[in-house]
């Protein structure tokens, strides 16, 4: 029996004994933890963006009364000096309802020279002022006279208060302060907090992939911010035909109910230790959106779905004061795959996201979490298994 046959074996094995657990534990898990793996390729030590060497992750979540769900979540790509250490780095754009801050100078330059901020749509320009203020307070900073803060969002304004404009400075500051190479917590917290998925309670979720030795050894790491819809395909299967309207789930019939239809949009982070330029890491992104179709997206006329792809190889960093770079770059012909890592971790991060996040009540109404005890089953009845009886 071939490998692939026993690894099939086991997953269904381990998905039989832990749909009823994992549906009712108190910490619901990643999608890996029930057995569903998505790919061939192994993951990173953390299977999280934070596996891609110098990334750092932080969370600020901003949870106020019954109204305020929303947060702040920083991507640092080395802990080094980034303005004067720049990254290379490529933005694309799958539709482009969304405000994006800070675009135009990375498709120009094509290089990175802040940390990446995530938050709610209405706290973009509140974050980008904080991170500017940050980084012009550091050592060395003191005669820059322009930055380019990169803040992507998604519209939590469903669970959040949005028009409150709730974030502040502190909050920024906590995201940047925390950041860490530690696992990165997922589902309803920093940017994540206030998010809607398929209808169902989105948020943040990550993954990794480690290519073969021979092709390199590349970690590709993958951070979502979750806040969009279409119908709901897990690992292939489409659970969303058998899904109760989340609402229906709740039983509740709110008089505005959250979204469902696809507005409303994702933010796809990617790091990678390859030793990719902007030419590269654009062809990298795009890939990205693949991970984003398997999921069932609709990338509707209302949903903001960007993908900002950068390399943390030391050797093709910008000095912002060199004159010149001279750097070696994979070739054309070495990137497939990281075209099938980008993909697989982008897909696994957006399940993560919803696996992970947990049923929150907020300014318009509650959105349930993504009920496991029901999508568990029905991915071992779509290997012609039968669930487990509780």
């Amino acid at each position: 029996m071939n490998r692939s046959i026993l690894q099939g074996c086991a997953v269904l094995a381990l998905l039989a004994t832990t749909s009823q657990a994992f549906a009712s534990g108190p910490e619901r898990p990643r999608l890996r933890d029930t057995g569903v793996v998505i790919g061939t390729l192994d993951t990173g030590p953390r299977n999280a963006i934070v596996d891609v060497p110098g990334v750092h992750v932080g969370h600020a979540t901003v949870i106020e009364g019954d109204t305020v769900r929303t947060g702040v979540t920083a991507i640092v790509p080395h802990p080094g000096d980034l303005f004067r250490e720049r990254v290379p780095a490529a933005i694309v754009v799958g539709n482009g309802f969304g405000k994006l801050l800070g675009v135009t100078q990375v498709d120009e330059l094509g290089e990175l020279e802040t940390p990446i901020l995530l938050t709610g749509t209405l706290g973009v320009w509140r974050a980008a002022d904080a991170l500017v203020e940050r980084q012009l307070a550091l050592p060395g900073m003191e005669e820059v006279r322009s930055i380019n803060p990169v803040v992507g969002e998604t519209n939590d304004g469903y669970l959040n208060d949005i028009r409150a404009r709730p974030l502040q400075a502190r909050h920024v500051f906590e995201a940047l302060d925390t950041a860490a190479t530690d696992n990165v917590d997922e589902g309803s917290i920093g940017a994540g907090t206030g998010t809607v998925a398929f209808g169902w309670k989105g948020g943040i979720g990550t993954s990794s992939r480690r290519i073969a030795p021979d092709a390199g050894g590349y970690t590709v790491g993958v951070l979502v911010q979750s806040n969009f819809g279409g119908r709901l395909t897990i690992a292939g299967v489409p659970v969303c035909d058998a899904l109760p309207d989340p609402q229906a789930h709740l039983a509740l019939a709110p008089e505005v109910p959250p979204p469902s239809t696809g507005d409303g949009s994702i933010m796809i982070v990617v790091a990678t230790d390859a030793p990719l330029d902007d030419r590269l890491l654009r062809r990298l992104a795009t890939r990205a959106l693949i991970g984003l179709g398997r999921t069932g997206a609709s990338m509707s006329n209302g949903s903001g779905d960007y993908v900002i792809a950068f390399s943390t190889a030391p050797g093709v960093r910008r000095a912002s004061s060199a004159a010149t770079h001279r750097i070696e770059l994979l070739s054309n012909e070495a990137m497939t795959p990281l075209f099938v890592a980008v993909a697989d971790a982008t897909e696994e991060a957006i399940v993560n996201s919803m696996f992970r996040a947990t049923t929150v009540s907020g300014h318009q109404g509650t959105v349930p979490a993504l009920p496991l005890d029901l999508v568990l089953p029905m991915l071992l009845q779509s290997n012609g298994q039968r669930p487990a009886t509780p």
